[in-house]
């Protein structure tokens, strides 16, 4: 039997990179899927791409640091499939590596409502349909640059340790409730984000990047799509509050 046969799960920001890369391993486990993305045509491309495959896919389109469209999120995967077993929140954005000093307030406050109030309202809306229902499993997509900060990244690094202890926190408050909570820490990968970790993509910057991660390569898609399957699958039953390091040994 498939990993997550029967299982109903949202993926935010899964319209490119590790998104993406979650969403189709988990169409691939059977798992009913909603792709959510702020950019449509990527979301539903991935969709399309999932039922071409075999799997089931719907795209919503969302803006997971506005509470509003979380609600509406949760009300069309209820709609679409009746149930909704997993959560896994990916969506992220980062300020370009540059001074601490020189990332405006609205970059700022952008990085913040898309990395730290995502999980709010994600908690806010789905937690109440996983009490009611006899739980569920939320898997936070945080980074490496929660545990290990780099420079230039000041403000991001900051949402992604902020992601870790909500993690955690959630996890110990909703394990009565058999609701899991657990977190993964992608190192830099080959997402569209990778650009702007490493302020100019160019050779000399990629190596100076893999030269940090012991294993000799950046992360894929699959990589964190390999961990996100098991811990939201029933193997993980007694994982939570976890923080899953998937960075080919940066954080050693």
């Amino acid at each position: 039997m498939a990993r997550l046969d029967s299982k109903v799960a949202i993926v935010t920001g899964a319209g490119s990179g590790f998104g993406q890369g979650i969403a189709e391993r988990f169409a691939a486990e059977g798992a009913r899927l909603i792709v959510n993305d702020v950019n449509a045509a990527s979301g539903e491309k991935v969709a399309a791409a999932i039922r071409a495959a075999g799997g089931q896919a719907r795209f919503v389109a969302a803006d997971v640091s506005r509470g509003d469209d979380v609600r509406a999120l949760l009300d069309a995967t209820l709609a679409a499939y009746g149930a909704l077993n997993i959560v896994v929140n990916n969506a992220g954005v980062s300020h370009r590596n540059q001074s601490l000093l020189t990332v405006d307030e609205d970059e700022f406050d952008r990085v913040f409502a898309v990395n730290v109030k995502s999980l709010y309202w994600s908690a806010r809306h789905m937690v109440p349909h996983m009490k009611e229902h006899g739980g569920g499993v939320f898997v936070n997509i945080a980074s490496t640059a929660g545990v290990r900060p780099r420079p230039g990244l000041v403000w991001y690094n900051g949402t992604k340790g902020a992601a870790i202890t909500i993690s955690k926190a959630m996890a110990v408050e909703l394990a009565p409730h058999r609701i899991r909570v657990n977190v993964i820490n992608p190192v830099a990968g080959e997402t569209p984000l990778l650009a702007t970790f490493m302020g100019e993509d160019t050779p000399e910057m990629r190596a100076k990047f893999v030269a940090s991660i012991p294993l000799g390569r950046l992360s894929q898609p699959r990589d964190i799509a390999n961990a996100a399957l098991y811990l939201a699958s029933d193997e993980a039953e007694f994982i939570t509050g976890a923080c899953l390091e998937v960075d080919g040994g940066r954080c050693v």
